[in-house]
């Protein structure tokens, strides 16, 4: 038995952990130790799941966590566990998925008890340390659960096992395969349309999340069908994202979410993962408006990943905390008075364009925004240049404030996305700076957490993690083949390759050949192994695996890949179209399959060849592009010209920029 008798995070890689490590709650990390201590005890587990970025974590840890009177209560009734959902997501995928299954709104901090053997049986989100807020007080809950626990014990290991029956028959189950056609995709894509805010853009409601999946699903009704209604709508909420105080005005990249309905306040956290698909939305609303609004917000945000976000040796951060000295966004707000003693005479012009008052535009104070230019992205870019020496002039002395903690453990899908984003925008825009960013990061990440067994999930500056994740693998193949688009270098297209090859071993369901599990099998830490179909932030697993292979099928023309790619959506659709919601990046992934397009062109240069060059302004999430050389030894493209490959065929080779547009609208 290992002694639960004091906090064992000291020794722990996640900085979210390491934020616990001197609390006087014994915290446990998951590991077989703590759960064996828990049966050896007999003791119910306390789990408390969290990030380093959240600013409730933060509040819960301050009033509870290190409060003496607190810990002793929680040490004397259970073993407490503390987990980094980002570090472990599938523990908190599972947990999460519990908790939604009681009947509670989901969130973090997590708070679950589990029976000794890891079977939940109650939950909830923040607790204050006594009852406010409408909510119970921690110290009761922690009393009234324990007691319960020991009073109704049978009763309770019986509900625990039937939730989780439940909880495996939701997140494993198996189900009869479906037929998903486009017309399924499309009809999906119109329902989408109407959870739209005509008002504000994005999902109705508030919170306002960047919902990456929805916002890909408007883009690509315009890229499958013309749906301009969606082009429109897609564009309106970029375009609102850009402008309003979700996105950081002075150092560039993107808050989790805004709190209000408008994009105005947000809750102060930045997420790579955000700000990478952040980056590949402002490229599509670039592509179809020319507006230098996006062209800017893509610059500013790669700036901050190298300024902020950049690890040594390689690879980004993942998040920035919300909270500074203690505050909540008090490093990026801004009183008036602040920006008269900075700017002077500027004041006046800036304050208006800006939204700056004296009475603040939120809770006394302001948060920079443009919001009233949402509908005019060229007037935006007008202000935005017109006032680069004042932002320049209240970034430098931002800079003075103390800074808000930064969680620099380096995920790799994480990372997988924010090189794909930063590759698709060196070839979009041509830059050779960005193409060797997301090369330089890439390689690192490949030297440091790639190894002949598994692509680890984590590296926290020293070492590399012993496990990996489905998403890991999907990430870095699509930022590799982003790589290979942007540079024609097979290097990527190799390591891509040895990514799947990986992906398969470690993950694929040899016996039921349904699809990839999350979690690596055969771990003993691991409660239930899952498949990860429902988007959250991200896309599923199932949606990142079935893309970046549909996408490495069509590079490498592998016939068998491609037929796996088919069997995996098939049976996915089985599962997924039966749920409620989360479906959206499932359905884009469906969107590549079906698409199945590749573009080649063959001519002397990429650098100088007007077929890539209009290819390249016309960016396709369905499609994949290569660049081969005049001359390649390869019979099928012999003629330089734009081949369009799909359904194991290829068009004959077209000649001008307005031959390939129309191939490309009415296919082969």
């Amino acid at each position: 038995m290992t002694d639960a008798l004091h906090n064992r995070l000291a020794d722990a890689a996640s900085p979210y952990l390491l934020q616990h490590k001197d609390n006087p709650v014994h915290w446990q990390p998951w590991d077989e130790a703590a759960l064996a201590a828990a049966k050896d005890l007999d003791r119910p587990i306390l789990l408390s799941i969290g990030y380093a970025a959240c600013h409730w974590c933060h509040v819960m840890a301050h009033e509870s966590f290190e409060d003496a009177d607190v810990a002793k209560l929680m040490n004397s009734l259970y073993v407490n566990i503390k987990v980094d959902r980002e570090e472990r997501p599938d523990i908190d995928q599972l947990y999460m998925a519990a908790l939604t299954a009681m009947g509670e709104q989901g969130g973090w901090p997590l708070t679950m008890v589990l029976t000794p053997d890891g079977k939940p049986f109650w939950g909830g989100t923040y607790f204050p340390k006594q009852a406010r807020y409408g909510r119970p007080g921690f110290v009761d809950v922690l009393v009234q659960v324990e007691t319960a626990w020991r009073q109704r014990r049978d009763d309770i290991d019986a509900n625990a096992d039937r939730l989780q029956a439940h909880l495996q028959n939701q997140l494993a189950g198996a189900a009869t395969p479906a037929t998903l056609t486009p017309e399924t995709i499309s009809s999906f894509s119109k329902r989408v349309a109407t959870l739209y805010d005509p008002d504000h853009g994005g999902l109705n409601g508030a919170p306002k999340f960047p919902n990456a999946p929805f916002l890909e699903t408007l883009w690509r009704s315009w890229m499958r069908d013309g749906d301009e209604n969606a082009r429109d709508r897609f564009l309106e909420t970029v375009s609102a994202i850009t402008l309003g105080g979700i996105y950081d005005h002075l150092g560039g990249g993107l808050a989790r979410y805004s709190v209000d309905g408008q994009w105005l306040v947000p809750h102060f956290e930045k997420m790579l993962y955000d700000n990478a698909y952040f980056i590949r939305h402002c490229i599509w609303a670039h592509s179809q408006t020319e507006s230098d609004l996006f062209r800017l917000r893509i610059e500013e945000t790669i700036a901050w990943l190298q300024r902020e976000m950049t690890m040594p040796g390689g690879g980004f951060a993942a998040s920035l905390d919300a909270d500074s000295e203690g505050e909540e966004g008090k490093y990026y707000v801004w009183s008036l008075h602040q920006i008269e003693e900075i700017l002077a005479g500027s004041t006046e012009a800036f304050a208006s364009d800006y939204d700056v008052t004296r009475g603040g535009n939120w809770e006394g104070i302001n948060i920079l925004n443009l919001s009233t230019l949402r509908a005019d992205p060229d007037e935006a870019a007008r202000v935005i240049a017109h006032h680069s020496k004042n932002r320049e002039a209240l970034l430098a002395h931002r800079v003075g404030r103390i800074p808000p903690g930064q969680d620099g453990k380096i995920l790799a899908d994480w990372n997988g996305y924010a090189i794909r984003a930063i590759a698709e925008a060196a070839r979009y825009f041509g830059s050779e700076s960005w193409t060797a960013l997301a090369t330089r990061h890439f390689r690192a990440l490949m030297e440091r957490m790639l190894s002949h067994t598994r692509l680890s999930h984590v590296f926290d500056g020293e070492k590399a993690s012993g496990f990996g994740f489905a998403t890991d693998y999907a990430a870095m193949i699509s930022a590799a083949l982003a790589l290979y688009e942007t540079t024609s270098d097979t290097e990527f297209l190799e390591k891509a390759l040895k990514l799947a090859g990986l992906l398969k071993r470690n993950h694929f369901d040899f016996e039921s050949s349904r699809g990839f599990w999350m979690q690596e099998q055969n771990r003993s830490d691991t409660p239930m192994l899952t498949w990860n179909d429902l988007d959250e932030a991200n896309p599923s697993a199932t949606a990142q695996i079935l893309e970046a292979l549909s996408r490495l099928a069509l590079a490498t023309d592998d016939v068998e890949l491609t037929g796996l790619t088919d069997d995996l959506m098939a049976q996915a659709a089985g599962r997924i179209m039966q749920s409620r919601f989360g479906q959206a990046g499932f359905l884009n992934a469906a969107d590549t399959v079906h698409a199945s397009r590749k573009l080649v062109v063959v001519g002397d240069s990429a650098e100088t060849d007007s077929l890539w060059s209009w290819t390249t302004r016309h960016p396709d999430p369905r499609r994949l592009d290569v660049f081969l050389p005049a001359g390649t030894d390869n019979p099928q493209f012999q003629d330089r010209g734009a081949y369009l490959c799909a359904e194991m065929k290829c068009s004959p080779p077209v000649k001008t920029d307005g031959e390939l547009e129309r191939l490309l609208k009415s296919g082969i």
